[in-house]
């Protein structure tokens, strides 16, 4: 019974020291803000603070639901863009988590033996050309159903690439100035 009473005062006693601490070392050198650099009004210092990214929130309380960082496909121009752009074919794989988009093989019709098939790879969500990656394989079948694939570059990796581009460039414009409209103080 002693021992056990030992225990949970040296328990208590680290308990202690380690809330201590913890109060204590979360505690900075105090900074106080220059009156002449610090606007006095309230709306211009939030409009300065949401614009170099500063503030915090505890759990998503009192953010605004209409804006900010989304994480699903429909927020990325980027990815609208592609999606819109390769509305003509059959896609076989879509994870906008893993920033891939791959197509089913696809044959115009005009060579009976050839497919192609087209991955884009999503790098970046920002709209950049080198936040793209357009690959291109091909298939060719031969008269005893044996088939080749190769990845192929051609004119038509950086034809599609510039034009999700400029898409995404408009996507991206539309996004900004329907923000605009939702939220007038930041222009």
């Amino acid at each position: 019974m002693i021992l056990l009473n030992n225990t949970r005062k040296k328990i208590f006693f680290y308990l202690s020291w380690l809330t201590i601490f913890a109060f204590l070392s979360s505690c900075g050198i105090w900074d106080p803000a220059d009156a002449r650099k610090v606007s006095p009004n309230a709306d211009e210092r939030v409009k300065k603070n949401l614009e170099e990214g500063k503030g915090f929130s505890l759990m998503g309380l009192g953010e605004n639901k209409g804006s900010g960082a989304f994480q699903f496909a429909s927020s990325n121009p980027m990815w609208r863009a592609t999606v819109d752009i390769l509305d003509f074919l059959p896609l076989s794989n879509v994870d906008y988590s893993g920033g891939i988009i791959i197509t089913d093989w696809y044959n115009e019709g005009t060579a009976g033996d050839e497919s192609i098939k087209i991955t884009v790879r999503f790098l970046t969500n920002e709209v950049r050309a080198d936040g793209i990656k357009v690959i291109i394989h091909k298939k060719k079948c031969g008269v005893s159903e044996t088939c080749t694939i190769k990845k192929i570059s051609s004119a038509l990796e950086n034809e599609l690439k510039v034009a999700i581009l400029k898409k995404a460039v408009v996507f991206a414009k539309e996004d900004t100035l329907r923000n605009r409209k939702k939220r007038p103080d930041l222009k």
